[in-house]
């Protein structure tokens, strides 16, 4: 690998990024990892503390914002998600480049943190039509969601055209062509 820069991964919901990234660890399956978020969710059934999740408290996680350790942090639902500078690393240290897979705001928040590189990857759909398709045809959107999902993709589409917010923007018109894509930009000398 050229780089062990991280790659933060972004784009809207449905434009193929989970495929994407199954795709890149089926066939590097030691290569690449992800870092353990950090939550002050309560722990579902079977998850393990430090594996799928490094579960705080509130209390905890405000003092980790106050103390600079995101990369990024989010709150939803009442719940706070973040993205330690130290599980980024975690990962570098195992040998393996740091996969973030986040949303626009992460992707803002990481842009402010000085001394903190990344190289930025943004997933479009071919179109805001071909987007509405592939949601509605997995048959999880109420209309009200949908509304919600494409108002978003459409904000983040508009941000990723902005000068300097990724290093390469992949239309995902076809998965093979996408993976393509992906994989020369994460390699490239």
């Amino acid at each position: 690998m050229s780089s062990t820069l991280p790659i933060v991964l972004s784009g809207p919901s449905g434009t193929g990024k989970s495929t994407l990234l199954k795709k890149l660890f089926a066939e590097f399956p030691t290569k690449f990892g992800f870092s353990v978020s950090s939550t002050t969710r309560k722990p579902r059934e079977g998850e393990v503390n430090h594996k799928d999740y490094n579960f705080v408290t509130v209390d905890e996680f405000k003092k980790m914002i106050s103390d600079k350790e995101f990369v990024e942090w989010a709150q939803f639902s009442g719940n706070y998600y973040g993205t330690t500078i130290k599980s980024v690393n975690e990962v570098k240290e195992s040998g393996r480049m740091c996969i973030l897979d986040i949303d626009m705001q992460g992707v803002k928040l990481i842009k402010q943190i000085p001394d903190f590189k990344c190289r930025f990857v943004f997933i479009a759909p071919p179109s805001i039509e071909s987007l509405r398709e592939r949601l509605t045809g997995r048959g999880t959107e109420t209309e009200e969601s949908l509304s919600k999902r494409l108002a978003a993709a459409t904000a983040e589409i508009e941000y990723s055209k902005e000068p300097n917010a990724h290093d390469i923007i992949i239309v995902n018109d076809d998965l093979d062509k996408a993976y393509k894509q992906l994989k020369d930009f994460i390699f490239e000398q």
